[in-house]
Parts: structure tokens; C-alpha cells; sequence
């Protein structure tokens, strides 16, 4: 009968008399796995990044952009006409029993001044239902009303970003800033919501009533013109139903014949989140790829140093067999050497993933997620590739004739 509690002691006193070589060949499964493990981290780190993303905004929401026109052959992209306006939205507010809430949204850049400070900032023009359809939260003063929007008032509200760039640490509820030469009173400061998908920084925006921004910033092609129309509907599963209701009422508003093509565009959250997400896990997996390729060349590393460690300890080997060991016991002995080289380099590496991990998330301000899947995938790698790369040196060293071990110098 095999003792294995004898083999591991025996080839734990033959790791512990070459401790800097058995460390050398353990080294690329300590890369091997590290990397795995920060890869993956990384990974996760983004799929949890665009979850939040789509969670500041709300996984129930549409966005509705203009058409987009040609020139010489060539698309010019969605919205590069105007085709929507604000009577659109209030139709859709009004007729789509799945609809909850409806934002229209006039856009465009322009410099924002204070006193000796200026920022070149994103202005966009709304109205009140703006806030719950983006599920963005006011942390200081109050937002405008629809007094306000009826009056075309300037008054506006800023993001974190501008509040930074413009006034520092200062309060600004209550002054007064300039926008195009004209001066607007700050009625609140937004909450802070980050990069949205594209990685534009959400924080960096003026926000004042649609009808100010309209007629007394920057003026539109034709009346009641809006850059785009976000949309709430009452939950997740009434996306699809609202889409469809949408796209045929908008068709009969825009007076769009059977077989024409809508000079609009119709896009939900959900689709948003589906196309990052496969990103995300494209990137992953290739991530996850190029590290397992470490693994590989560390379990090489343990092969060829196996097979050296079998022609030093041959005499060892033909002594053994000649005292009655079995081919088994020498092959077992070679084989647990390798594991337990193998499951050190793996232990050491998850430690080196962990602290890698937090060093990246420290360093360059970006979420890492390590998740138990990655270390019990990693870990059930590097053991595999012990047993894997460790079984030919095991098997050659069983092989060994025991007179010709013994002749060996």
C-alpha cells in the first residue's frame, strides 16, 4: 500500500535541500497566476463600471435621437437633421400608455465664466422631468420649475465638474455666472454621476430650462427643435412594447410613408448594456488568454527542471528500486514534487493577484472586482499544470533500470 504521508515528507526534504531552484520553478506559476487573477479582476471591474453606469441612468430607458442625412453618397450620422421637436415628446408623453415620463433635451457647447474662472462646458436645456428620467439627484439648492420653463428664465443648475473647474470649494447656489455673455443665476449643484458609456464625463454640464436654451442661447432652425428625447417607461419589460408604440407614432407625426425610412432613431438602455457587456467579456476572456499563457511556460519551467532533478537523483532513484520501491512509488514521489511545486506557486500567486489587484485600483482610479471564481480557476490551473507537465519526468524516473541507476555517477 502507497504511503502518501511518507512520499510528500520525502519530496518536501528533496524541494527544502534546493530551496532557490525550487523557487526559480515555481516562478512562472506565480506570474501564471497573479496575472490570471488580475486579468480577470480587471475584467469584472468593467462589467461592474458599466452596470453602475446603466444603473445611474435607469435600466428602463429609451433615447430617441434624430435622423441622420446624406451628403454625396455619404451618411452623416444620427442626428446630423432636425427632426424632432418638443411637440414629439409631449405626444409621446400623452399617448404611450407605457411610457412614465418623457425629457426633451436641446444641447450644445459653450463657455461658461465666473469672475476670473472659465470652463468650456456641455449646456443642455430641459425641463423639470429631466431629473427623474436621469435619476439625477440635486445635492445643493433646488431645480427649476416649469415657471421657469414657460418663462425661458436663466436660471440653471451645474455639475460637479463645472462646480470644481469654476468656483472650487466655494457654494455656488445663489451667484451668478455667465453663459455666451449671458448672466444665469445658480439655483442647485448636481449630484456626481461620472463617465457615462462613451466615457464622457457626466459632471461636466450646465443645465438649464429647454425654452432658455431655445431662444435666448443659441437659437434653432425651426421652433420647438430639441437635440434629442429620453424616455422613462413604467419598468424594464415595457422597453420593447414602448419602442414599437413609439416608432408608429412618431412615423404618423412626421407624416413618414409606408416603406420610407424613419428619420429618426429609437434606442434602449437594455441594448446599451448588451453590446458593452459583450465587450467587456470579449476583452476578458483574451485578457484571461494572455495570462494563461504564463502558466503554460511556468509548467514547462517545471518539466525541464523535473527531468534535470531525475539525472542528479538517478543513484537515489536505483537504490530505491533496488530495495523493493515499486515503479509506482518512484513515479508518485516525482509527481507529488511537481503538485506541490505547482500549489506553492499557486498560493503565492493569488497573494501577488490580490495585492496587484488593489495596487491597479489604487493607482489608476479604476474598479477591480476579484471574484472566487477566478482564484479556484487559477488555483485548479496551476494544480492541473503540475500534474500535466510533472507526469513524463515522473514517468521516465519509474522507468529507470535499477542496475544501470546504480552504475550512475
Amino acid at each position: 500500500m502507497i504511503d502518501i504521508f511518507s512520499t510528500v515528507k520525502i519530496s518536501l526534504r528533496a524541494l527544502r535541500s534546493n530551496k532557490l531552484r525550487s523557487f526559480l520553478t515555481s516562478l512562472g506559476i506565480i506570474i501564471g497566476v497573479g496575472s490570471v487573477i488580475v486579468m480577470l479582476a480587471i475584467g469584472h471591474g468593467a462589467k461592474t463600471r458599466i452596470a453602475d453606469q446603466i444603473s445611474s441612468m435607469g435600466s428602463n430607458i429609451m433615447i430617441i435621437r434624430p435622423g441622420s442625412s446624406i451628403r454625396g453618397g455619404i451618411s452623416m450620422g444620427s442626428g446630423s437633421i432636425p427632426t424632432l421637436k418638443l411637440e414629439d415628446a409631449r405626444q409621446i408623453k400623452i399617448n404611450i400608455p407605457a411610457v412614465k415620463d418623457v425629457a426633451p433635451i436641446f444641447s450644445e457647447g459653450a463657455q461658461v465664466v465666473y469672475q476670473n474662472q472659465n470652463t468650456l462646458t456641455s449646456i443642455q436645456g430641459s425641463t423639470p422631468s429631466y431629473f427623474n428620467v436621469n435619476n439625477w439627484k440635486i445635492i445643493l439648492g433646488e431645480p427649476f420649475t416649469e415657471r421657469h420653463v414657460k418663462s425661458a428664465a436663466k436660471v440653471c443648475l451645474v455639475g460637479n465638474t463645472v462646480t470644481i473647474n469654476l468656483f472650487g470649494d466655494l457654494n455656488p447656489v445663489g451667484r451668478t455666472v455667465r453663459i455666451k455673455g449671458t448672466p444665469f443665476k445658480i439655483l442647485g449643484v448636481l449630484d456626481k454621476k461620472g463617465q457615462d458609456l462613451r466615457g464622457f464625463d457626466q459632471d461636466d454640464v450646465v443645465l438649464v430650462p429647454i425654452t432658455t436654451a431655445q431662444k435666448k442661447l443659441f437659437g434653432t432652425m425651426f421652433p420647438g427643435m430639441v437635440s434629442m428625447i429620453m424616455v422613462q417607461t413604467v419598468d424594464e419589460e415595457a422597453l420593447n412594447t414602448a419602442e414599437e408604440d413609439i416608432t408608429k407614432l412618431l412615423r404618423k407625426l412626421h407624416s413618414i410613408k409606408k416603406g420610407d425610412d424613419d428619420d429618426f432613431s429609437v434606442r434602449n438602455i437594455s441594448q446599451f448594456l448588451e453590446t458593452a457587456q459583450k465587450s467587456t467579456q470579449v476583452m476578458s476572456i483574451l485578457l484571461g488568454c494572455i495570462a494563461s499563457v504564463s502558466l503554460l511556460v511556468g509548467g514547462i519551467g517545471i518539466m525541464n527542471i523535473m527531468l534535470v532533478s531525475v539525472t542528479e537523483r538517478t543513484r537515489e532513484i536505483g537504490i530505491r528500486l533496488a530495495v523493493g520501491a515499486k515503479m509506482w512509488d518512484i513515479r508518485l514521489q516525482f509527481l507529488v514534487e511537481s503538485v506541490i511545486l505547482s500549489v506553492i506557486g499557486g498560493l503565492i500567486g493569488i497573494m501577488l493577484g490580490f495585492f496587484a489587484s488593489h495596487t491597479v485600483a489604487r493607482f489608476i482610479d479604476f474598479p477591480v472586482k476579484i471574484s472566487i471564481e477566478s482564484i479556484l480557476l487559477s488555483f485548479l490551473f496551476a494544480s492541473m499544470v503540475g500534474i500535466f507537465f510533472g507526469f513524463y519526468p515522473a514517468y521516465k524516473a519509474s522507468k529507470l533500470n535499477p542496475i544501470d541507476a546504480l552504475r550512475h555517477e
